[in-house]
Protein backbone atom coordinates (compact mmCIF):
# COMPACT_ATOMS: atom_id res chain seq x y z
CA UNK A 1 0.00 0.00 0.00
CA UNK A 2 1.34 3.45 -0.97
CA UNK A 3 1.86 6.14 1.68
CA UNK A 4 0.47 9.50 1.17
CA UNK A 5 3.28 10.37 3.61
CA UNK A 6 6.77 11.74 1.58
CA UNK A 7 10.02 11.84 2.89
CA UNK A 8 11.36 15.02 4.02
CA UNK A 9 13.22 16.40 1.56
CA UNK A 10 11.83 14.24 -1.68
CA UNK A 11 10.66 17.69 -3.11
CA UNK A 12 14.12 19.59 -2.01
CA UNK A 13 15.66 19.38 -5.33
CA UNK A 14 12.57 21.48 -7.06
CA UNK A 15 13.42 24.83 -7.99
CA UNK A 16 11.16 26.01 -10.20
CA UNK A 17 7.83 24.90 -8.92
CA UNK A 18 5.75 27.14 -7.12
CA UNK A 19 8.13 29.80 -7.94
CA UNK A 20 5.98 33.00 -8.98
CA UNK A 21 8.25 34.76 -11.84
CA UNK A 22 9.31 32.52 -14.53
CA UNK A 23 11.92 32.79 -17.38
CA UNK A 24 13.09 30.12 -19.74
CA UNK A 25 15.56 27.46 -18.48
CA UNK A 26 17.38 24.74 -20.41
CA UNK A 27 17.56 22.62 -16.92
CA UNK A 28 15.16 19.45 -16.25
CA UNK A 29 14.11 19.16 -12.82
CA UNK A 30 13.14 15.69 -11.67
CA UNK A 31 11.36 14.06 -8.26
CA UNK A 32 11.71 10.38 -7.04
CA UNK A 33 9.11 7.69 -8.63
CA UNK A 34 7.77 5.86 -5.61
CA UNK A 35 6.90 3.41 -8.13
CA UNK A 36 9.97 2.37 -9.66
CA UNK A 37 9.18 -1.63 -9.65
CA UNK A 38 6.21 -0.79 -11.61
CA UNK A 39 6.84 -0.33 -15.48
CA UNK A 40 4.61 2.04 -16.40
CA UNK A 41 3.80 4.93 -19.35
CA UNK A 42 3.84 8.71 -18.51
CA UNK A 43 2.64 10.45 -21.24
CA UNK A 44 3.49 14.13 -21.48
CA UNK A 45 1.84 16.84 -24.62
CA UNK A 46 2.23 19.91 -25.71
CA UNK A 47 0.81 22.26 -28.63
CA UNK A 48 2.62 25.10 -28.10
CA UNK A 49 6.07 24.57 -28.84
CA UNK A 50 8.02 26.55 -30.94
CA UNK A 51 11.59 27.32 -32.72
CA UNK A 52 12.74 29.15 -35.30
CA UNK A 53 14.20 28.00 -38.74
CA UNK A 54 18.17 28.75 -38.47
CA UNK A 55 18.52 29.59 -41.90
CA UNK A 56 15.66 32.23 -42.46
CA UNK A 57 14.45 33.01 -38.83
CA UNK A 58 10.89 31.99 -38.99
CA UNK A 59 8.81 30.77 -36.62
CA UNK A 60 8.31 27.11 -36.61
CA UNK A 61 5.41 25.24 -34.14
CA UNK A 62 5.01 21.89 -32.81
CA UNK A 63 3.27 19.58 -31.39
CA UNK A 64 4.94 17.60 -28.81
CA UNK A 65 3.71 14.35 -27.32
CA UNK A 66 6.53 12.51 -24.68
CA UNK A 67 6.34 8.79 -23.52
CA UNK A 68 8.23 7.54 -21.04
CA UNK A 69 8.97 4.45 -18.72
CA UNK A 70 10.40 6.11 -15.71
CA UNK A 71 13.14 4.60 -13.44
CA UNK A 72 14.23 6.27 -10.73
CA UNK A 73 12.92 9.50 -11.69
CA UNK A 74 9.87 11.75 -12.93
CA UNK A 75 10.24 14.95 -15.08
CA UNK A 76 8.69 18.19 -13.04
CA UNK A 77 6.20 19.25 -15.61
CA UNK A 78 6.76 22.75 -15.00
CA UNK A 79 10.62 22.41 -15.39
CA UNK A 80 9.50 20.81 -18.72
CA UNK A 81 7.46 23.36 -19.91
CA UNK A 82 10.45 26.24 -18.79
CA UNK A 83 12.75 24.06 -20.97
CA UNK A 84 10.48 24.00 -24.29
CA UNK A 85 10.20 27.51 -23.76
CA UNK A 86 13.86 28.19 -23.97
CA UNK A 87 13.88 27.07 -27.33
CA UNK A 88 11.64 30.05 -28.78
CA UNK A 89 14.20 32.03 -30.17
CA UNK A 90 16.51 29.53 -30.97
CA UNK A 91 17.38 28.60 -34.69
CA UNK A 92 17.50 24.73 -35.08
CA UNK A 93 16.78 22.19 -37.43
CA UNK A 94 13.54 20.28 -36.22
CA UNK A 95 15.23 17.26 -36.41
CA UNK A 96 17.92 18.54 -34.61
CA UNK A 97 15.95 19.84 -31.86
CA UNK A 98 13.99 16.54 -31.32
CA UNK A 99 16.71 14.62 -30.50
CA UNK A 100 18.35 16.93 -28.05
CA UNK A 101 15.08 16.27 -26.53
CA UNK A 102 15.32 13.00 -25.99
CA UNK A 103 18.90 13.17 -25.38
CA UNK A 104 18.06 15.82 -22.36
CA UNK A 105 15.26 13.81 -21.39
CA UNK A 106 17.72 10.84 -20.84
CA UNK A 107 19.87 12.51 -19.72
CA UNK A 108 17.96 13.71 -16.76
CA UNK A 109 15.50 10.68 -16.24
CA UNK A 110 17.66 7.39 -17.39
CA UNK A 111 14.33 6.41 -18.52
CA UNK A 112 13.62 2.47 -18.93
CA UNK A 113 12.31 3.68 -22.20
CA UNK A 114 11.07 7.30 -23.66
CA UNK A 115 10.41 8.20 -27.09
CA UNK A 116 9.93 11.79 -28.71
CA UNK A 117 7.15 12.46 -31.08
CA UNK A 118 7.43 15.87 -32.54
CA UNK A 119 4.93 16.92 -35.34
CA UNK A 120 5.93 20.51 -36.91
CA UNK A 121 3.13 22.38 -38.45
CA UNK A 122 3.09 23.13 -42.38
CA UNK A 123 5.36 25.61 -43.61
CA UNK A 124 6.22 26.09 -47.19
CA UNK A 125 3.89 22.88 -48.06
CA UNK A 126 5.70 20.25 -45.92
CA UNK A 127 5.05 19.01 -42.51
CA UNK A 128 7.66 16.95 -40.46
CA UNK A 129 7.32 14.62 -38.08
CA UNK A 130 10.16 13.33 -36.32
CA UNK A 131 10.20 10.24 -33.55
CA UNK A 132 13.21 9.71 -31.44
CA UNK A 133 13.28 7.08 -29.03
CA UNK A 134 16.00 5.19 -26.62
CA UNK A 135 15.69 1.92 -25.30
CA UNK A 136 13.46 -1.08 -25.66
CA UNK A 137 9.61 -0.72 -25.87
CA UNK A 138 8.17 -1.94 -22.90
CA UNK A 139 5.44 -4.15 -22.60
CA UNK A 140 3.58 -2.07 -21.15
CA UNK A 141 2.60 -0.01 -24.56
CA UNK A 142 0.95 -2.90 -26.01
CA UNK A 143 -1.61 -2.46 -22.91
CA UNK A 144 -2.00 1.73 -24.11
CA UNK A 145 -1.96 1.08 -27.65
CA UNK A 146 -5.03 -1.67 -26.94
CA UNK A 147 -7.01 0.72 -24.67
CA UNK A 148 -6.92 3.72 -27.13
CA UNK A 149 -8.13 1.50 -29.97
CA UNK A 150 -10.75 0.30 -27.68
CA UNK A 151 -12.29 4.30 -27.37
Amino acid sequence: MLSNKKPKDEYSGLSQLGEGATQPARKLETFPNRNSDREYVIELRTSEFTCVCPMTGQPDFADINIRYVPNQKIIESKSLKLYFWSFRNEGIFHEHVSNVILDDLVKALAPRWCEVDAQFSVRGGIGIRIYAEHGTHPDCLSLLKTKKSDK
